[in-house]
């Protein structure tokens, strides 16, 4: 009976290859192989899942596919069958079928019918390798694929400002979330000195001893776990991009913001509850977190002029009571809690639409205002403070800028001088320099080169930083970000010296050949009207609808997506910067954090966004 169990993730990977070779004009061909592939998934796991627990239930963890093996180290794909999997994939699979349905008429006859539905299907893959992935190499690929899915489906009417705006806020906030995870597996391999799956994890001896004897490490690796679901799942400090991610239809906020994806976080916790169920003040910050998160929810959620942010808030608090019920042991309460939450927001936010226009007919021709009541004059004074400050979200938006965007925009808008003829002459000879070093490194004396790795990753981190905040010539950000990622290469195997040819190749052979490839797709947009500026949208996505395809699968290979050999690279990479190291370690989790943003505002401003010229029609503001 197992051996089915692999179709469950594949096959939608096949179903979404298979729909990229459907014209976009077959609505009924694309929508129909969404609905059968979501259908047959459902049916299939129902049977599967009724079997499994019928046999007794027992934990499944299959080794399928391995991607590299070093001395200390094994990269593979694994999957993994348990409860929590179980329920998270069964009502992934029924609330991704009838939205599905849904969508075939909501979405009809709109531009990007065909788009939605692939990415639709793109996130049904994402979404059940991440469910059924075994260890954190495998979880890791489901959750870039689904960041990345976001980004477009929150950019859907890229046509518009506010879509495109927003979607890059949602994606600077899910990177921190991917750094985070990655900082947790990076420590992880260091404490354990071998790539562990969640099955392990279950070994309730090994990790009790393990906290006793390195307490930091198993809280550092919590913290980290913590951040990156508290961001997946919009939980405080990281809840205000949630609405700013209802752009999108309302279809992909019902499965995405309303039901699955906002989970995520949830899933993470119960996944991993084996690292920190033995270090009772992490358990203490969790329910803290759950509980700041609910009550702040709740509050916004009851202010809120429009019905979707007004449903984002609401689901925002119940998952806060989720990971208080996590923290406190009550698994089996919150898998119940995640099934009715999740089918009652995507209920909700489907209907929205036609509930609007019922309450404002209703609110129209029956509204009462509510008698005033005196309950003192302190009461009325902390009353009226907590209502300004939930009708402003608790300034949560402007906090995040201020102190989280903002510093590192200043950072790179002083570095711009790297920019020029002879910072760039510099740079490169440094860089041949380095490369000398590293080959020539008994003729260096140790003092010296102890230091070099800090060194060049922080010039590679403040190239990455200047494109993140260049506005001017895109290609110019571009290379900044190549050159940035090459430094910090650099600097990590001169770092190590374990860190061999072989496994710096295998980072580079993605990265570079994308590198390659979008710096020839710029330099093909800056030939049609000699301008490519940063500073503002130039949409040309309208014209060069293919361009703009290959320039965006160029941005994925640079950041190193899974299907590119550089995702299993960035992972050894990581694994060669020792636990020691921390200076080493921020600038390069930092460069990596601000390299997939910068890369994909290139992106949004080049092909996304109102056309620059006046004949093409101009779109809202808003979706």
């Amino acid at each position: 009976m197992y051996q089915v169990f692999y179709l469950y993730i594949w096959f939608p990977l096949l179903a979404y290859f298979i729909s990229l070779f459907v014209p976009r004009t077959k609505e009924k061909i694309i929508s129909g192989l969404a609905i059968a592939t979501t259908g047959i998934h459902l049916v299939c796991l129902s049977i599967f899942t009724a079997f499994w627990a019928i046999d007794g239930g027992k934990s499944l963890n299959i080794d399928h596919i391995l991607l590299y093996e070093g001395d200390e180290y094994r990269i593979a794909i694994e999957f993994y069958f348990d409860k929590i999997t179980a329920v998270f994939a069964c009502i992934g699979s029924l609330l991704t079928f009838l939205v599905a349905v849904y969508s075939k008429y909501f979405i009809h006859r709109e531009g990007g019918f065909k788009r939605f539905f692939n990415t639709i299907i793109l996130f049904f893959f994402a979404y059940n390798t991440l469910i059924f992935s075994g260890n954190f190499e495998t979880l890791f690929v489901g959750w870039e694929i689904l960041g990345v899915c976001t980004f477009l489906l929150v950019s859907f009417y890229r046509e518009r400002y506010l879509p495109v705006k927003n979607s890059m806020k949602v994606i600077s906030v899910y990177r921190l979330g991917d750094i985070c995870l990655m900082l947790a597996m990076w420590m992880s391999h260091h404490l354990l000195h071998r790539n562990i799956s969640f099955q392990q994890l279950n070994d309730g001896a090994m990790i009790g001893g393990l906290a006793q004897t390195h307490f930091w490490e198993i809280l550092f690796i919590s913290c980290m776990i913590l951040v990156a679901a508290a961001v997946k799942s919009a939980q405080l400090p990281f809840s205000s991009w949630l609405p700013r991610a209802m752009e999108g239809p309302t279809t992909s906020s019902a499965i995405f913001y309303g039901s699955l994806s906002v989970h995520i976080g949830v899933f993470l916790l119960l996944r991993t509850y084996g690292y920190w169920e033995h270090v009772a003040a992490f358990k203490a910050l969790v329910i803290f977190t759950g509980l700041s998160t609910s009550i702040v929810a709740i509050s916004i959620a009851k202010l809120q002029s429009s019905l979707k942010p007004q449903i984002a808030y609401s689901s925002i608090a119940q998952i806060g009571l989720m990971f208080i019920e996590i923290a406190l042991g009550f698994h089996t309460l919150a898998l119940f809690h995640f099934a009715g939450n999740a089918c009652l927001r995507t209920y909700q936010l489907l209907v929205s639409p036609s509930v609007q226009h019922y309450l404002i007919h209703d609110m129209f021709f029956n509204f009462t205002p509510k008698p005033q009541v005196n309950n003192g004059r302190a009461f009325a004074k902390l009353k009226n403070s907590f209502y300004l400050l939930s009708l402003k979200e608790w300034n949560l938006d402007t906090m995040q800028h201020r102190f989280l965007w903002s510093p590192f925009k200043w950072i790179g808008r002083k570095v711009g001088f790297l920019s020029g003829k002879v910072a760039t002459a510099a740079l490169i000879a440094l860089f041949a320099s380095g490369i000398y070093c590293y080959y020539m490194e008994t003729t260096i004396p140790v003092d010296v080169f102890s230091t070099l790795p800090l060194v060049f990753s922080f010039i590679g981190l403040m190239l990455i930083l200047k494109s993140f905040s260049d506005r001017g010539d895109a290609m110019h950000a571009w290379l900044s970000v190549a050159g940035g990622q090459l430094f910090i290469v650099l600097a990590v195997a001169l770092h190590n010296e374990d860190y061999s040819h072989g496994e710096i190749l295998l980072l580079l052979s993605g990265s570079l050949v994308s590198a390659v490839v979008g710096f020839i797709c710029l330099y093909k947009v800056r030939v049609i009207d000699l301008d490519i500026s940063l500073s503002k949208h130039h949409g040309y996505v309208y014209e060069q609808p293919k361009l703009g395809l290959v320039f965006l699968i160029s941005c994925l290979g640079m950041i190193g997506i899974p299907f590119t050999p550089s995702f299993v690279g960035i992972d050894i990479m990581l694994t060669n910067i020792h636990k020691h190291d921390v200076m080493l370690i921020v600038f390069v989790s930092v460069g990596f954090l601000f390299m997939e943003l910068a890369i994909l505002r290139i992106y949004a401003r080049i092909f996304m966004g109102q056309h620059k010229k006046a004949f093409h029609a101009i779109a809202s503001r808003s979706a």
